[in-house]
């Protein structure tokens, strides 16, 4: 459910086109949402070494949902930047994240076999949600694709409420 909120990057770079952004620096969305991403993924990948992850994940999907309902009403350079360094953001606390959580819980001798099936059923859901991403862009413009993945931001925010806590005994 996570993956189908994030669906690819591209629409960042079609989101700065729509904005008015000029075609010569539309690739410095890209640009700035890595150097966000590389910035950040440091400082969270440290700070997931002593927080729940379960709460980093939690954190790292509303800052995904912000994310996504600023880059919905985005209407300029600015609103368009702060939707861009939030997505980085969401990137630096999430992606490093997921791949400690698959470690967490994968037996040693099948390690490589979780992240190869865990990249592959990513992959699939990110293929499905960029096609979605972009129906929705085409039948009812940009911020429909956005507030689309703010949607699927708060399903998964209720998947995780609802989800047992490991450790605790379940009916």
């Amino acid at each position: 459910m996570f993956t189908l909120a994030r669906f690819s990057e591209a629409f960042l770079v079609l989101r700065a086109q729509q904005t008015g952004v000029a075609m010569a620096l539309v690739p410095l969305v890209m640009v700035a949402m890595n150097a966000v991403y590389a910035a950040s993924a440091y400082p969270f990948g440290k700070l997931s070494d002593r927080v729940s992850h379960r709460k980093l994940l939690v954190v790292g999907l509303l800052v995904l949902l912000a994310a996504d309902l600023v880059l919905a009403r985005a209407d300029g350079w600015g609103m368009l930047l702060l939707g861009v360094a939030l997505w980085g953001v969401h990137m630096g606390m999430t992606q490093g994240l997921l791949a400690t959580m698959v470690a967490d819980v994968a037996p040693a001798e099948l390690r490589g076999t979780a992240y190869g099936f865990f990249s592959l059923v990513s992959g699939i859901a990110m293929l499905v949600a960029s096609g979605l991403a972009g129906l929705l862009w085409d039948a009812f413009g940009a911020p429909a694709t956005f507030y689309a993945g703010a949607v699927f931001c708060a399903l998964t925010l209720a998947g995780l409420a609802l989800a047992p806590r490991p450790g605790k005994l379940t009916a």
